[in-house]
């Protein structure tokens, strides 16, 4: 198993496919999900759901289903795909977030697990399906987590969730439609490094489960770390396991009931699989720095900009050169500066760069802006490079346009 591609490889890839270009590993996906499988092994009542919102595309999710893991939605389109893709619905899990209620009736047609995020929803959930549909419940437990604010979700200003001080109101709800609420989800974020956050969260579902005689789960929801930058450190899956054995020890001990664990990975499973290959257009000096303009641009990579994220860039076309500083930015008609006064070896124009742990929220925020093309996505499978999305052309930034003159 490789975990890592080579630059020689990397570079051959971007030859013969172009850039820029998402690219994916096979191999680190599967060892990201042996690696949750290995620390979990004494539970038989973990269950792993990767969050497809962080990468969807289809021979992704097919190689997700390959691998054994189920699969975790943020809409309907994303479960529509799941089911495309080959998952069964009970490998499905649907979690609603501000949504119409049609969406959840279409979720129940496909028959797969279902969180509601909202009274509203869960209220028109009971009148319509009563006791016949089991469904789990969000619940925002106001505990601060995560990375950035823009990715924290559990918090007490977040629109996430049904609020825990609304407990009575679900209880109400459940008794007055006879509900089903066969679970209790919660996620407080993204980028979560301490263990602690996700057992404050068990301690907060160790409150709940007296009020709910029919739960089957409790969903711990996702947010992993993964190490960007040298140096850093994810979250340590190990400890996690042991604190959430002892937790169902508890449970055990507490109510004499057994519960289903779940959690939803989706950056854990995929960013350090992917990779971001640009091109270097131009190189302009300035009396402040060296600006390494790429033909790339927020328009595919849009976390810099918008969390301020780090991603490790790379210059793969000579990597012995002299380390110089550089303000790595794009092609755009805004500012998108992808890294400033970054240290690489030095940059020549057509040089190839690469942006490591790109394999999440990538492609998938990727846009037309400034009509570009979106990129194309090779997978690497069993030692070989295969396309599985096209890049744009002209005729796609024309589709599904109506000219009314």
């Amino acid at each position: 198993m490789s975990l890592q591609i080579s630059n020689e490889q990397l570079r051959t890839i971007a030859r013969e496919f172009g850039t820029p270009l998402y690219l994916y590993n096979a191999d680190r996906i599967t060892h990201q999900y042996t690696q949750l499988q290995t620390a979990f092994q004494h539970s038989d009542k973990v269950r792993f759901f990767y969050a497809c919102k962080a990468l969807t595309n289809l021979s992704i999710l097919k190689h997700i289903k390959q691998i054994g893991c189920n699969v975790d939605c943020s809409s309907i389109n994303e479960a529509r795909l799941a089911v495309h893709a080959g998952f069964t619905p009970e490998n499905i899990l649907y979690t609603s977030n501000g949504i119409a209620f049609d969406e959840i009736e279409e979720a129940v047609a496909l028959g797969i697990n279902i969180n509601i995020d909202s009274l509203s929803n869960l209220e028109k959930f009971g009148k319509k399906y009563g006791h016949s549909y089991p469904v789990g419940i969000r619940i925002r437990p106001n505990i601060m987590a995560g990375g950035n604010l823009k990715i924290s979700t559990g918090h007490e200003n977040s629109k996430f969730g049904i609020p825990i001080e609304q407990l009575q109101d679900i209880v109400q709800l459940m008794q007055q439609y006879n509900i089903h609420i066969a679970g209790l989800h919660n996620h407080t974020g993204s980028e979560i490094k301490d263990v602690d956050v996700f057992m404050k969260v068990s301690s907060v579902f160790l409150d709940m489960i007296p009020h709910f005689p029919e739960l089957q789960f409790l969903d711990m929801g996702g947010g992993f770390k993964v190490p960007y930058k040298d140096g850093d450190e994810g979250t340590d899956i190990q400890l996690l396991a042991n604190e959430i054995m002892a937790f169902e020890k508890k449970i055990a001990v507490t109510y004499q009931r057994n519960f289903q664990i779940w959690f939803e990975p989706g950056k854990y499973i995929v960013s350090e699989a992917g990779y971001l290959l640009s091109k270097v257009n131009v190189l302009k000096p300035t009396a402040t720095t060296t600006f390494a303009g790429i033909d790339t641009g927020f328009n595919h990579l849009i976390r810099p900009m918008f969390y301020e994220a780090y991603h490790r860039i790379r210059n793969i076309s000579n990597e012995k050169g002299e380390l110089k500083k550089y303000a790595v930015v794009g092609n755009i008609c805004e500012t998108d500066t992808f890294a400033w006064d970054r240290e690489l070896n030095e940059i020549r124009e057509g040089d190839v760069l690469v942006f490591d742990n790109a394999g999440a929220y990538g492609f998938e925020m990727a846009s037309n802006f400034n009509s570009r093309f979106r990129p194309a996505e090779v997978l690497v499978k069993d030692g070989k490079a295969i396309l599985i999305r096209k890049r744009e052309v002209f005729e796609d930034l024309l589709r599904n346009q109506v000219e009314a003159f």
